[in-house]
């Protein structure tokens, strides 16, 4: 009797065992599974990114700027005679002098058809034409008026000219990259090493990182070439560029919207906004029609954010549409009239970039508004039409008066400094680029606030506000700082009348 419980525990513990034993299986089953589909899921991805990392172009022509969205709305437009096409085919019609007659020829032989125009573009790339970027659209635009002998003397010419072009700016980058996406058919797909390149080395090496801390701040004409080499990267290569510094393309539209002086400028042909510029410098028509294509190519690049739809509430006034002979074929290309826009009133009249030192601020939105701007080390005041160049004051002598820009006040100093604040923002420029500083405002804890790379605070305070505020140098309560000297970000220069 004895035997029967052993006999029933050993039973038990074999039923046990194979339960445990079972269940282990199946777990290890689990996980076994969970592992191939954890390699499965990165094989995939890596797979997708080997997919999204192609560099090879197989796009038909025409493969830069003109998709096939964009060529249908321009062919509307001619339909329609809308101004823009006006004004755009009475010149090219009338046989205007056009100082990019590559461009203006093909653009205008790619929505109407007419073969005449197209051999013209052609003509002119063979010949006299020697501006590689207007020679890669001639190419793209007109190859149904190209035969092959001209085809193959064309592209010879686009690649050596490619090779030759400097990397040393935007454009130069940007005509190479159309140069080759343009001739990747003629040139064993050639291209795949210089799109590499571009992509990896220069944008995500060097530019993208340069921009997204500010080291790099391309003036507002410079971004067209930007815009181009967004455009003809996405189309081609399905390469979103801007993914790599997200921020910057979402701060971007305000720059461009408050990077301009508020008074216009009146020409024959249209009024203009006049882009920030250097004291020493003068005006630029040209340069201030590329500011506001550059504006209208990334509406038209990403219509759907909300900071590119109150650009466009900025840019889309009939009065500012380029009608001549240089601004006109980019004002029919990018610009959209059926895109309302959203009311730039809505958009804060302060500007700051704390990675560049960027700075622009005025005082309203009226053309005759008070305008601040700081930027790439010189300040600058625009007040009654004019602008004034201001210089730091001398070491040693009495810090200036605040100088008001609507509700924001700009203060020149160094440290220490006492001021009264009675709402709005308080803008100090002058100081130590870098470098930490105590705040002391009536009423309130001491804080710690670093100065940009311009060496600029900007303390906000509510409309109601009044207060005294004191500013010292963080070092003398031992706080490590830069050692950058006072005002050694500002340029020497003198004031304009």
């Amino acid at each position: 009797m004895d035997s029967l419980p052993t006999l029933r525990v050993s039973l038990l513990r074999t039923r046990t065992t194979e339960r445990h034993g079972n269940a282990f299986c199946r777990a290890k089953g689990v996980v076994a599974s969970c592992a191939l589909m954890s390699c499965c899921l990165v094989v995939l991805s890596l797979a997708a990114q080997t997919t999204a990392e192609e560099y090879r172009v197989y796009n038909p022509h025409p493969r830069l700027l003109l998709t096939a969205q964009r060529l249908r709305l321009l062919k509307r437009e001619r339909d329609r005679d809308s101004m823009r096409w006006h004004q755009f085919s009475l010149l090219v019609r009338s046989a205007a002098e056009m100082p990019e007659s590559g461009f203006a020829l093909a653009l205008y032989y790619q929505v109407t058809g007419d073969d005449a125009f197209g051999k013209r573009a052609v003509d002119w790339a063979l010949g006299p034409g020697t501006d590689l970027r207007q020679l890669a659209l001639v190419f793209d635009w007109c190859q149904p008026v190209l035969n092959a002998a001209q085809s193959k003397t064309l592209a010879s010419k686009i690649q050596r000219l490619a090779e030759q072009r400097p990397l040393d700016s935007l454009a130069g980058r940007r005509d190479r990259v159309l140069g080759v996406i343009a001739t990747a058919d003629e040139n064993q797909h050639g291209e795949e090493a210089v799109l590499r390149d571009t992509v990896e080395k220069w944008w995500r090496a060097q530019l993208a990182p340069a921009l997204a801390d500010g080291r790099t701040m391309p003036a507002p004409d410079e971004l067209y070439a930007l815009a181009e080499l967004l455009h003809a990267i996405r189309d081609n290569l399905k390469i979103e560029l801007r993914d790599d510094i997200p921020e910057y393309f979402r701060e971007l539209p305000k720059y461009q919207v408050l990077g301009n002086y508020p008074a216009p400028l009146e020409a024959p042909e249209n009024e203009y906004r006049i882009p920030v510029f250097s004291g020493a410098a003068q005006p630029d028509l040209d340069r201030a029609a590329l500011a506001r294509v550059a504006g209208l190519s990334m509406v038209a690049y990403d219509n759907n954010a909300l900071e590119n739809q109150f650009l466009q509430g900025w840019l889309i006034q009939d009065r500012f549409m380029l009608q001549g002979t240089f601004g006109a074929p980019y004002e029919f290309l990018w610009a959209n009239p059926y895109q309302p826009g959203l009311s730039y009133f809505q958009l804060p009249v302060l500007y700051h970039d704390a990675h560049s030192g960027a700075l622009f601020v005025r005082s309203n939105w009226e053309d005759d508004a008070v305008w601040f701007g700081l930027y790439r080390g010189e300040a600058q005041l625009f007040r009654d039409g004019k602008i004034t160049v201001l210089k730091p004051p001398a070491p040693g002598a009495a810090n200036p008066a605040p100088i008001a820009v609507g509700d924001a006040s700009v203060m020149w100093g160094t440290a220490p400094l006492k001021f009264s604040v009675e709402g709005g923002a308080m803008l100090v420029v002058g100081l130590k680029p870098q470098h930490k500083y105590l705040i002391e405002t009536d009423d309130e804890e001491m804080r710690e606030a670093e100065t940009d790379r311009a060496g600029t605070l900007v303390l906000p305070y509510p409309e109601e506000r009044s207060a005294g505020v004191r500013i010292s140098d963080s070092n003398q309560n031992g706080v490590k700082s830069g050692t950058s000297t006072a005002g050694s970000s500002f340029q020497a220069s003198v004031a304009k009348p």
